[in-house]
């Protein structure tokens, strides 16, 4: 089998996240495995090949940016997050803002119905941690209050 059709199928695996793929292409055949979340996919080629492992290095992720600490205010439902009451209205709240408890912080639509998410804490917003727009599950990280 060709080496470029292999590095083509490990990038596969790798980027899609696979466990293992087997390919027969008349007589030969390649099965690539993942072993675990971080290894690097081994391939194993037979008759001729019969464990021979191809080293490669995982692609290095993007630095994760150090998330702030604070009460993480939760969705309690499923639908559409609003950080204002209308389109082109103020923000209800913003990061470095002060808030009381039961004070409004955004509105989720779910199922045509607009629902005010009020503050279960008072403090500051450090974070908010969804975009305008965005669905939203429940129990899903809304804000980060210090």
């Amino acid at each position: 089998m060709d080496l470029r059709k292999l590095k083509k199928l490990i990038d596969l695996v790798q980027e899609s996240g696979i466990g293992e793929i087997e390919i027969t292409e008349g007589e030969e055949k390649v099965r690539i495995s993942r072993q675990g979340p971080g290894a690097a996919p081994v391939i194993m080629a037979a008759p001729q090949l019969q464990a021979a492992a191809l080293p490669v290095a995982p692609a290095p992720g993007p630095a994760e940016p150090a998330q702030p600490t604070g009460h993480a205010l939760k969705s309690p439902m499923v639908g559409t997050f609003y950080r204002a009451p209308s389109p082109g209205a103020a923000s209800f709240v913003e990061v470095g803002q002060a808030v009381t408890k039961g004070q409004t912080l955004c509105i989720i639509e779910a199922m045509k119905l607009l629902n005010e998410i009020e503050s279960d804490v008072s403090g500051t917003v450090k974070a908010i941690l969804v975009e305008n727009g965005q669905p939203v599950e429940y129990g899903q990280p809304l804000f980060l209050i210090e």
